[in-house]
């Protein structure tokens, strides 16, 4: 399996010209920087004490992001490297507040290019984030005795049973982990039966809470926005279909409130004006955060179509629908947006946050809907209690700073 992997890797090299040039276009990749994922550096190496972060795209990447805050005060951290896969990733990096740290692009995983990598950083210790799985360089890693830890560890079923067809090939991989620190107990099960040895259930990283949360320059910005509004509801990381499911409540709201508004931040930003036209139809007055001009007041819904800014936001909201739980499967995290304070609403389809939705359910914070009728009754419910906002905040941040002080306890035994 792992010369079939290695030949699949290197067909892919050979075409990655044309698929980065496809993507640039797309505006997907970098066009100054795309060398970076094929042996390039923008930074040189200057001392032996560095360590490396890697996860896949924005919400990997942030959920580490406290656990870095409190490396770049030891005195044997000199340089944290980030890699990612996303040019959506890269912006929000070069955005935090972090003096040691810097971001690269992760290499095509060919075994020249992990090579050149390697040589290169030469790191002291390396931590692959949530399900980032990547074999040759696992192997080079392990080849080198540099420690490799898989932290925030999640799998979902789907995953596990794509590396159960191939469980040989699976142990062999899984196997190089020096240790596996799991968010759930699901993926705890799932990790020992695809060979990882040494595996930690010890909570989810995206419940700690960063020093950027609390110094957020952006937040006073967009709190002047709706200074006249009240934000009755926001939906977050929505998908095709839910736009319309929550523009139907809001039209309902708009009978019982005044002056309201409710906030929608689209998974995917490219589908925004499909989103406006849609909204449009059913009578909505529709805002793109993007368009710089002034909100008028009869705004229904502010549509947000840029990354990065989805915390603030959120600190405006006291209730979040969470998206891809009506239409679509698996559903999207609702961590960040109960940790800021909200009251979550989903729908049915969370099959891969079972867990943290049920954990949030046993404090209160989370409940499950089928209709739009039942969104518009727990809004209504919810927005007549007060200071809960600041119960759920107490309650998230007590744990977020267990959970952190654990991570950096196990992490610190490797470099």
């Amino acid at each position: 399996m792992l010369f079939i992997y290695r030949i699949a890797i290197n067909i892919i090299l050979l075409i990655s010209p044309l698929i980065i040039i496809y993507r640039i276009i797309k505006k997907k990749e970098d066009p100054k920087r795309f060398f970076e994922k094929i042996g390039s550096f923008n930074y040189k190496k200057k001392n032996k004490n560095l360590i490396w972060f890697h996860g896949s795209s924005v919400g990997e990447v942030l959920s580490v992001v406290p656990l870095i805050e409190k490396l770049e005060k030891k005195k044997n951290v000199k340089k944290i490297l980030i890699t990612s896969n996303t040019l959506s990733s890269a912006k929000i990096i070069k955005n935090l507040n972090l003096k040691n740290t810097f971001h690269q692009y992760f290499p095509l995983d060919s075994n020249f290019l992990v090579e050149k990598f390697l040589n290169h950083w030469k790191p002291k210790a390396v931590f692959f984030i949530d399900s980032e799985i990547w074999p040759n360089m696992i192997l080079k890693i392990r080849e080198r005795n540099i420690p490799l830890i898989l932290l925030n560890a999640r799998l979902t079923k789907n995953s596990f049973n794509n590396w159960k067809n191939i469980i040989s090939f699976s142990e062999k991989i899984f196997s190089n982990f020096n240790l596996c620190l799991a968010q759930n107990s699901e993926t705890k099960k799932y990790l020992k039966i695809l060979g990882a040895k040494n595996i930690k259930k010890i909570g989810n990283l995206k419940f700690s809470q960063s020093s950027s949360d609390l110094k957020n320059k952006s937040i006073s910005k967009i709190k002047k926005i709706f200074r006249k509004r009240k934000v009755i509801f926001s939906a977050i990381s929505t998908h095709d279909g839910e736009e319309l499911f929550c523009g139907k409540v809001h039209i309902n709201l708009k009978k019982k409130y005044k002056n309201i508004i409710s906030i929608i931040i689209p998974r995917h930003i490219h589908r925004t004006q499909e989103i406006k036209e849609e909204l449009n139809q059913i009578g909505l007055n529709v805002y793109i955060h993007s368009s710089g001009k002034n909100i008028p007041n009869n705004t229904d819904i502010y549509l947000v179509d840029t990354f990065g800014e989805t915390k603030s936001f959120l600190k405006l909201s006291k209730i979040a629908f969470m998206g891809k739980s009506i239409n679509g499967y698996g559903g999207q995290n609702p961590i960040e947006a109960a940790r800021l304070g909200n009251r979550i609403i989903h729908g049915p389809n969370i099959e891969n946050f079972v867990e943290v939705y049920d954990f949030l359910e046993k404090l209160g914070i989370s409940t499950k809907i089928k209709s739009y009728k039942d969104l518009e009754k727990l809004i209504i419910r919810f927005n007549q209690k007060k200071n809960y906002s600041n119960q759920i905040i107490k309650k998230l941040a007590y744990i977020g700073k267990q959970i952190l002080f654990n991570n950096e306890k196990e992490i610190n035994k490797y470099f």
